[in-house]
């Protein structure tokens, strides 16, 4: 199983592709698309343009997106939202079927607690794939978030077999 981890923002958007080989999880690569300060409409011209590009590179089997975090600021979660879908958009037509995790289950499934700060994200991230270095803090929660639906996919398949 080949994923596509997204985690979208209207500035950075991190995205990260983990594989299963053997029983192992591999990093095949990851990226910050980092988009400054241009016009709204151009950063998710460039999200949707850049997600494209890793899937036809990469050839994931699933993406895996993180939900928007509702926050007090309705501008910010509105902004973030369209990022988000720019991401979703691409994948989707591209026929790459795409999941949602919340940040909560994301930092379980890699850190073991929802709580986890993003260091610890990183680290866990780093050592789980076998980095030598620490990706940015969002490649590390793009990968993480492949990660999560891995671990997630390997959990339900046990489940399925074992009724």
């Amino acid at each position: 199983m080949r994923v596509l981890g997204i985690d979208p923002g209207s500035r950075n958007t991190g995205l990260g592709v983990v594989e299963v080989s053997n029983g192992a999880l591999v990093c095949l690569g990851y990226q910050c698309i980092k988009m400054g300060n241009d016009p709204l409409p151009v950063r998710l011209g460039k999200i949707y343009q850049d997600v494209e590009k890793v899937i036809q590179s990469f050839k994931p089997d699933f993406a895996a997106v993180e939900q928007v975090f509702v926050s007090n600021n309705y501008k910010s979660a509105l902004i973030l939202g369209q990022a988000r879908g720019s991401a979703v958009c691409s994948a989707v037509n591209t026929n790459i079927p795409v999941v949602e995790y919340s940040a909560l289950q994301i930092k379980k499934a890699v850190v073991g607690t929802g709580g986890a700060k993003k260091e610890q994200v990183q680290h866990m991230v780093r050592v789980l794939l076998g980095l030598r270095t620490s990706p940015t803090a969002d490649e590390a929660d793009a990968l993480a978030c492949a990660i999560c639906h891995i671990h997630t996919a390997q959990v339900e398949k046990r489940f399925i077999n074992a009724h």
